[in-house]
């Protein structure tokens, strides 16, 4: 029989993970699912422990490292289910939670993606804490995005159903039909929901910001609750003075995909009137960041030249975005210009 939902994992040398993370999933109130558990080549014997402990998940054995966004891709056409949910292995969810976001999008069909209230879990003490992962994500001017209310306590703040600009993705669940729209295919491939040119990072940030853009509707829900273990780090990263003191947490790697893959994003999906319309704020922090790579992170600038040699195949994926999209630049003018967090800062 046909499962309603698909969940999907992708896998990199997570086994110290998998025992919480499938146990949550297995234990969903909701029983119309399967799994299917992708794993790009890991050392840890992540496959023989999911075959061993979980007998009724599909494996697959992805072969290489594809990244995230392409392992990703594999799952969700795999997928049978009228929904997909891509979890990371460091992600424990609550059993209610894929019935709660199940419903809602059962409710309206206009949404495409949903994402629960996620706390930060503590691996190191094995205990949840009140402290938010994500709400969903949330675009400055600048077109910076962070993961809103990240590495702040909840105080009840945020107990509000709303709509959003995208969802993480930590555990997004996503109508398949909304990712077959907007689904960019070049040279008669097969077709990608995440762009693989982005291998890892921001590849979620992306397909938010062309779901927007193809006209869907994304949505926080947070009576759906989950904990992420977030390997990076659950970080305040509001204010630039925040961004400057977290960086050191970060990796040369995170950091040399997410800078390469910020820039390919905009690219693909910014409109002509919203550049120009926000031209001095996102020229003023490119400028910055590049005089701080030039400065304090001169390996960053190998991610220059990568990001130049991928421009091509981005306009190609920008062209057929433009083409498609539903929505004009007023509209995306509401997502794109950090008014929610002003307001938000007013009332405290």
């Amino acid at each position: 029989m046909r499962k309603k939902v698909t969940i999907g994992i992708v896998n990199y040398n997570g086994i110290n993970f998998l025992r919480s993370c499938l146990t949550g999933l297995t234990q969903q109130v909701f029983s119309s699912f399967e799994i299917i558990f992708l794993d790009n080549m890991s050392r840890d014997n992540s496959v023989g422990f999911v075959r061993n402990n979980f007998p009724d998940i599909t494996v697959v054995e992805a072969g290489s490292n594809l990244g995230y966004a392409a392992g990703a891709n594999m799952v969700i056409r795999m997928a049978a289910g009228d929904y997909v949910m891509v979890v990371n292995p460091d992600v424990i969810l609550a059993p209610d939670y894929l019935a709660k976001c199940v419903h809602r999008l059962d409710q309206d069909h206009r949404i495409a993606s949903v994402t629960g209230k996620i706390f930060k879990y503590d691996f190191q003490k094995n205990k949840q804490t009140n402290i938010i992962d994500t709400i969903g994500l949330f675009c400055f001017r600048n077109r910076r995005v962070i993961d809103e209310a990240q590495g702040l306590r909840d105080d009840g703040n945020y107990d509000q159903e709303q709509e959003i600009f995208g969802v993480s993705g930590a555990c997004p669940l996503y109508r398949k039909a909304a990712l077959e729209d907007v689904k960019i295919t070049l040279n008669h491939g097969p077709g990608e929901y995440f762009d693989e040119d982005f291998f890892m990072y921001k590849e979620d940030v992306d397909l938010a910001w062309r779901l927007r853009l193809y006209g869907w509707k994304s949505l926080y829900l947070p009576s759906a609750v989950g904990y992420h273990g977030r390997g990076t780090g659950v970080l305040k990263r509001f204010t630039h003075l925040e961004v400057m003191k977290n960086r050191g947490k970060l990796s040369r790697f995170q950091k040399y995909y997410s800078y390469k893959n910020q820039r390919l994003m905009q690219i693909k999906n910014e409109t002509a009137r919203g550049l120009l319309r926000d031209f001095l704020p996102i020229i003023w922090k490119e400028l910055l960041i590049s005089a701080y790579i030039i400065l304090r992170e001169p390996y960053l600038i190998k991610a220059m030249f990568h990001l130049v040699w991928q421009i091509p195949r981005a306009l190609k994926k920008r062209e057929i975005i433009m083409r498609n999209r539903r929505v004009d630049w007023r509209e995306m003018e509401k997502w794109l210009d950090g008014q929610r967090r002003r307001e938000h800062e007013q009332d405290q």
